[in-house]
């Protein structure tokens, strides 16, 4: 009877849909067992069979500081006009992939359809295009923050998903404790950049880190690089030296800043 009237208790309080919640996460996390674009069975424990992998839309070629891709061919892309400018906060971007079919569909099913195998996924490939792109690797990775309410309606932060591969590649520690949202925002899809800037305006507080010079932000999209700057600029204030940007795709948006 006592336990009834503690499972009745529990119900009551709405805990059991974080419960719920939970397990169909983790359940999702570890499926499918096939690829997820063809349906094919994947290669090595990866989701995704080898012919998929090919043909996946690589950022080859894109501006060292915004990520934003570039016409010129070669390794060393350089930095863009506009980067040229207007600087931005942080030191430098990088994006896995164009923010095309089908990686556009992976990170949506992820963000909104709840699909953490996409996550897994995606962040491993991220973790492969670290390594073809030779980047330097941080002290430590900061994904970036969800609000406590956005967290709550969506059960997990994309984010810090995505960061998760990539830490356990590298070894690198994984903070995202390290900030937070104050305040809930508008969705940015929508806004133009302009009004992403006023709708991220004094949103992010990171904590002080001693000792800490080099960060690497993660994050699903970049298009207007506003959050990535905002949350930059909070680094900096908390002392941070030198502040990178790993996305794992890149979108375009005329008036970026």
């Amino acid at each position: 009877m006592g336990v009834m009237l503690m499972a009745g208790r529990f119900l009551s309080t709405g805990k059991f849909h974080i419960v719920n919640q939970w397990l169909k996460n983790s359940h999702e996390w570890f499926l499918p067992g096939s690829c997820v674009l063809c349906g094919r069975a994947g290669h090595s424990g990866r989701d995704l069979c080898a012919a998929c992998t090919s043909e996946l839309p690589y950022l080859k070629t894109a501006c060292l500081g915004c990520a934003i891709p570039l016409s010129q061919s070669g390794p060393q892309a350089g930095i863009c006009g506009q980067c040229q400018q207007q600087p931005h906060s942080f030191d430098s971007a990088w994006a896995a992939f164009d923010y095309q079919s089908p990686v556009d569909h992976l990170i949506q099913s992820l963000k909104f359809n709840g699909k953490l195998y996409s996550a897994r996924l995606l962040g491993e490939l991220m973790a492969e295009r670290v390594v073809v792109a030779e980047l330097d690797l941080p002290e430590l990775l900061l994904p970036v923050p969800l609000h406590a309410s956005r967290l709550r309606q969506r059960g997990f932060n994309q984010a810090l998903e995505l960061a998760r591969p990539l830490a356990r590649k590298f070894g690198l520690p994984l903070k995202p404790g390290l900030c937070c949202r104050l305040r809930p925002t508008l969705a940015q899809t929508g806004l133009d950049a302009r009004a992403r800037r006023r709708n991220l305006k004094g949103v992010f507080e990171v904590a002080a880190m001693p000792g800490v010079n080099h960060v690497a932000i993660v994050d699903d999209v970049m298009t207007t690089g506003s959050t990535a700057e905002m949350l930059a600029k909070a680094l900096k204030r908390a002392g941070v030296a030198r502040v990178d940007v790993w996305v794992c795709a890149r979108a375009a948006l005329r008036g970026r800043a």
